[in-house]
C-alpha cells in the first residue's frame, strides 16, 4: 500500500513512524514533511492548502491511501479533491470537517445528537458576550468560532481578559466551565463504525502548573491510570456513535479521526471540543504504544470497512512526550537557532525524537517554528517513561528553548497549583 501523509509537524512525524512499522505499507511519502520525517519517508513539496495540488501529487505517485494530518487542509476540502481522483483518504470532507472548523456548528451537532457537553452561547456582539459571561460565570471559557491552530481558547477568571479575547475573535462561543481532569480520546471512524484509541492527556499551557497562555500542547502521556477503565467504551457509546449518526443524517458522513476532548466531571465525561484530526502532541504517546498495523486500520476506515479489521491493540507500559519550544512561543517563535544534542538523545533506550518545527541550514538542524521537537519515551509505567523522556530532553539545547518540567508529574491527572484546566 503506497501511503501519503499530508503535513509538516510532530503529528505527521509520529504518524509516519507508526506507518513505517506496518508491513502492509510498501511506500511511504510525506508532503511537505520535515527533516525528521525525511528519515522514514520520501518528502515532496506541496501547498497543503491547495486541494488540487495535493490531489495531483497523490495521483502522480500512484498513492493508495492519503492521510491528512492538519485541520486547515481538511476544512479547505483536500479530502474531497483526493476522493474525486479515486484515491482513498483518511480524513473528513470539508462539510464534515466543520465539526472543528466552526465551534458553533459543533455545538449545534452535539445538541442535536444529545451529546453530553457544556452549556454554551454563540455570540457576535459585545453585549451578547457580556450577557453570556454573566450567565455562565467564572472561570470564563471563550472560544474563537473558527480555526486558531489550537490557541483560540481562553479560560480565565479575569472578565476583562475574556472580553478582550472575544473582541479579537469576532464570532465566539462562550461556555460554562467544565470542572474535572481533561482527557483526549481519538476515534477512528468510517462513517458508521468507530474504534477508540487509548486515552491520553496533554498539557496546553506554556508554564508549569498550568500557568500562562494556551499553546498547541507542551507534552502528553498515555495511558491514564486514574481514568475509568470503561472510559473509551463510554465515549464511543454516548458521544462518537451519536455524532456519526447525526452527521450522516445531515449528509456529511464522517470518515477519519474524530478527536474528542473531554472533561471528566462529577456527572461523567462531557465534551469540551471536537477536532477533525489527530491531536499533537497527545497522539504521540498513543501511537508509541499501538500494537496493530496503523496503515491497515486507516485504509479500512477510508474504504468504509473498519468493522472488517481487528480493533486497535496496545502494548503494556506507558509513553510520555515532552515538547521543546522556541523562544517567544506561543506569541511568536524564533527561527534559525541551531539545535544541539539530538543524536545523544535519540540513542537513549526507548526514546524517539519527534520533529515539528525544524529545518536544515548549511548542514545543521535549526529551529523553524514554535514547537520545535518532542522527546518521546516508552517505559514500564508512567514514571519510568517520564524519567526517560526528561533524560533525553536534558541532552537537547538551542537558544531560548522552553519546556515544562511537570509533564505527567504526580499526582497524575491534576498538577498541583493548576486552578484551571489545561
Amino acid at each position: 500500500m503506497k501511503t501519503l501523509v499530508i503535513g509538516t509537524g510532530g503529528r505527521e512525524h509520529a504518524l509516519a513512524l507508526a506507518l513505517a512499522q506496518d508491513p502492509g505499507v510498501t511506500e511511504l511519502h510525506t508532503a511537505p514533511g520535515n527533516p525528521g520525517i525525511g528519515e522514514v519517508a520520501t518528502l515532496h513539496p506541496v501547498d497543503i492548502a491547495d486541494p488540487a495540488a495535493v490531489a495531483d501529487l497523490a495521483a502522480s505517485l500512484g498513492i493508495d491511501l492519503v492521510v491528512v494530518g492538519p485541520e486547515a487542509p481538511l476544512v479547505a476540502g483536500v479530502a474531497d479533491a483526493v476522493i474525486e481522483r479515486g484515491i482513498a483518504v483518511f480524513g473528513p470532507s470539508a462539510d464534515a470537517a466543520r465539526l472543528e472548523g466552526s465551534k458553533a456548528f459543533s455545538k449545534e451537532v452535539m445538541a442535536a445528537a444529545e451529546v453530553p457537553t457544556a452549556r454554551s452561547a454563540t455570540c457576535t456582539t459585545t453585549a451578547e458576550v457580556a450577557a453570556a459571561l454573566e450567565l455562565f460565570g467564572a472561570p470564563y471559557v471563550v472560544k474563537d468560532d473558527s480555526l486558531a491552530a489550537g490557541k483560540g481558547v481562553v479560560v480565565t477568571t479575569d472578565r476583562d481578559e475574556a472580553l478582550a479575547h472575544a473582541a479579537a475573535c469576532g464570532t465566539v462561543v462562550i461556555e460554562e466551565f467544565l470542572d474535572g481532569p481533561e482527557v483526549s480520546l481519538f476515534a477512528l471512524c468510517d462513517g458508521r463504525t468507530a474504534y477508540p484509541l487509548q486515552p491520553a492527556q496533554d498539557f496546553k499551557r506554556i508554564f508549569d502548573g498550568g500557568r500562562g497562555p494556551n499553546t498547541g500542547g507542551m507534552g502528553s502521556y498515555s495511558p491514564l491510570p486514574w481514568a475509568p477503565a470503561d472510559l473509551a467504551a463510554t465515549v464511543i457509546e454516548t458521544v462518537v456513535n451519536p455524532t456519526l449518526d447525526e452527521m450522516a443524517r445531515r449528509g456529511a458522513t464522517y470518515v477519519g479521526c474524530l478527536y474528542v476532548g473531554l472533561a471528566l466531571t462529577a456527572d461523567g465525561p462531557k465534551v469540551i471540543e471536537f477536532n477533525c484530526r489527530f491531536g499533537d502532541p497527545d497522539v504521540q504517546p498513543v501511537l508509541a504504544l499501538l500494537d496493530a498495523p496503523l496503515g491497515e486500520l486507516l485504509y479500512a476506515a477510508a474504504q468504509g470497512r473498519l468493522g472488517e479489521v481487528d480493533p486497535p491493540r496496545f502494548r503494556a507500559g506507558a509513553s510520555v512526550s515532552v515538547v521543546l519550544a522556541s523562544a517567544g512561543y506561543p506569541e511568536s517563535s524564533s527561527k534559525g537557532d541551531v539545535i544541539r544534542g539530538l543524536r545523544a538523545a535519540a540513542e537513549l533506550d526507548g526514546v524517539d525524537v519527534i520533529h515539528a518545527g525544524t529545518a536544515t541550514r548549511e548542514g545543521e538542524l535549526v529551529t523553524a517554528g514554535g514547537r520545535v521537537l518532542a522527546l518521546r519515551a516508552t517505559g514500564a509505567d508512567v514514571a519510568d517513561a517520564r524519567a526517560r523522556a526528561y533524560a533525553a530532553a536534558d541532552l537537547v539545547s538551542f537558544p531560548g528553548m522552553q519546556r515544562r518540567s511537570d509533564i505527567a508529574a504526580e499526582p497524575l491527572g491534576v498538577v498541583e497549583g493548576a486552578s484551571l484546566r489545561e
